[in-house]
């Protein structure tokens, strides 16, 4: 019996659709390899883009209380004799307090900034020490009440003296009469705190909650003037500046000018505290005053025009003070300078809408 002989035609044809189907696999599989690529290329592409739209944008940063520089305060004469003043328009915060005869004494803190004249700086009371503590401040003064040496001494406080200096911190300067002459500057204040080891770096945060948005205190009732008696004697008044968005400082109806540059000191924000002052007993019978300012106080927050009622909460001396408004919220401060006033709870503070 003869075998079946193979159709060689049949056979070719058969091993090119093998080959055919072959180079179509090897094709798909280029052409998914392909796809792959182009789909995790175009994956990356979204997800650079995506990391150029979604990157974090650094926060604006507060001006007024920027760096870890030391505040340093200083206390500031504000006697009429001693005006004009120098140095207050580059502090970042102010305190006004009534001393002894109706008059008040400022205490200007600084931090990181030069100021090459600051004066005329005056004596050391025992109430402000509070404040300086509170941000965490090197305290300077020319002289000091009994008080002040004994509280200086029982909180351990860095302090600057002018008549416990080497005479070249502070100098009397001749246009001006004694008391009210003494000036320095926060390059010899800053090298005569190195040179007693002070510590000059500070990571406190502010006392107030300062913000970068614009705080416009629209629920607030409006303080175009603002005048606010300590005593008798001293009546400050402030007046809004609108296009600059600052209020003018005014001292016994006069405009408080810098010393060298002859400007109007000016502020962004205004504080009041209302807290009780009384006349000491002590041996010297000088008529020195103390504060009841440990506790929860009615008060101010003023700015751009407007006011807004807050507590102001102290619970220790050396604590820092809150300021909250009234429905106990930590109030939020416009990043600026700051004057705090501190006055008698009967003083009559007036706002009004217009001049």
């Amino acid at each position: 019996m003869r075998g079946k002989r193979s159709n060689p035609k049949k056979s070719g044809t058969k091993i090119l659709v093998i080959i055919l189907i072959i180079l179509i696999i090897a094709s798909g599989g280029v052409l998914a390899y392909k796809i792959i690529k182009d789909k995790e290329k175009e994956e990356v592409n979204v997800s650079e883009e995506d990391n150029v739209i979604t990157a974090p944008i650094d926060e604006k940063q507060v001006e007024i209380f920027k760096g870890n520089d030391r505040p340093i305060a200083v206390m500031i004469d504000n006697h009429s004799d001693a005006w004009p003043q120098a140095g207050l328009q580059k502090a970042y915060m102010i305190y006004e307090i009534v001393v002894e005869g109706g008059e008040t004494r400022l205490m200007a803190l600084f931090k990181g900034v030069d100021v090459e004249k600051i004066g005329p700086v005056r004596s050391a009371r025992h109430y402000f020490l509070d404040y300086a503590m509170e941000n965490d401040a090197i305290y300077t003064h020319f002289g000091e009440s009994p008080q002040a040496a004994s509280d200086i001494k029982r909180y351990s406080m860095n302090e600057i003296d002018g008549i416990a200096e080497d005479g070249t911190t502070f100098k009397r300067v001749k246009d001006k009469a004694a008391p009210h002459n003494a000036i320095t500057s926060m390059s010899k204040l800053i090298e005569s705190a190195k040179n007693k080891k002070f510590k000059m770096t500070s990571n406190k945060e502010s006392v107030l909650n300062y913000v970068t948005d614009e705080v416009n205190l629209e629920e607030g009732q409006q303080a175009i003037s603002v005048t606010i008696p300590h005593s008798k004697l001293q009546t400050v008044k402030y007046i809004y500046d609108e296009e600059n968005k600052v209020y003018k400082r005014l001292a016994r109806g006069k405009e408080q000018t810098d010393w060298d540059t002859k400007e109007i000191i000016t502020t962004k924000n205004i504080i009041v505290t209302f807290c009780d002052n009384y006349t000491l007993s002590d041996v010297e019978n000088k008529g020195r005053q103390g504060i009841k300012n440990i506790g929860t106080f009615d008060g101010y927050y003023i700015t751009n025009g407007r006011a807004i009622k807050i507590k102001c909460i102290k619970n220790e001396r050396d604590e820092q003070t809150v300021y909250q408004d009234m429905e106990g919220n930590e109030i939020k401060v416009n990043d600026g300078n700051t004057f705090v006033n501190i006055c008698p709870t009967d003083a009559d503070v007036v706002l009004e809408e217009g001049m």
